[in-house]
């Protein structure tokens, strides 16, 4: 189900030119996101919640449109990890997100 998707720019060319480092960075993926105890939506919603709260536009942005795009996670669904990131990070970050989150489903 999850797609070989990394959001760093620097990725394509660590594939290129070190692949050692880039299967290394693969094999931890799947190890992380192994749906062990937390099933992989689930799992996708935290690492959404954690770019977010980081204030990273770009990952924020691609972790919506991954989650939205994989998981068929709704508008609603995001709005309730933001609450969290609004509760645990604070307003700036919460805003941004919701920002991205509405430019996303207003297109």
């Amino acid at each position: 189900m999850k797609e070989e998707v990394f959001f760093g720019e620097g990725m394509a060319k660590t594939k290129k030119e070190y692949p050692e480092l880039y299967n290394a960075i693969v094999t931890m993926n799947e190890a992380v996101y192994n749906g062990k105890s937390l099933d992989y939506k689930t799992q996708k919603l935290i690492a959404l919640g954690i770019n977010a709260a980081s204030s990273d536009d770009r990952a924020t942005k691609k972790q919506m449109m991954s989650a939205m795009k994989e998981f068929g996670i709704t508008k609603d669904e995001i709005v309730d990890v933001l609450r969290v990131v609004l509760l645990t990070s604070g307003m700036p970050p919460f805003t941004k997100s919701m920002k991205i989150l509405y430019d996303l489903v207003e297109k």
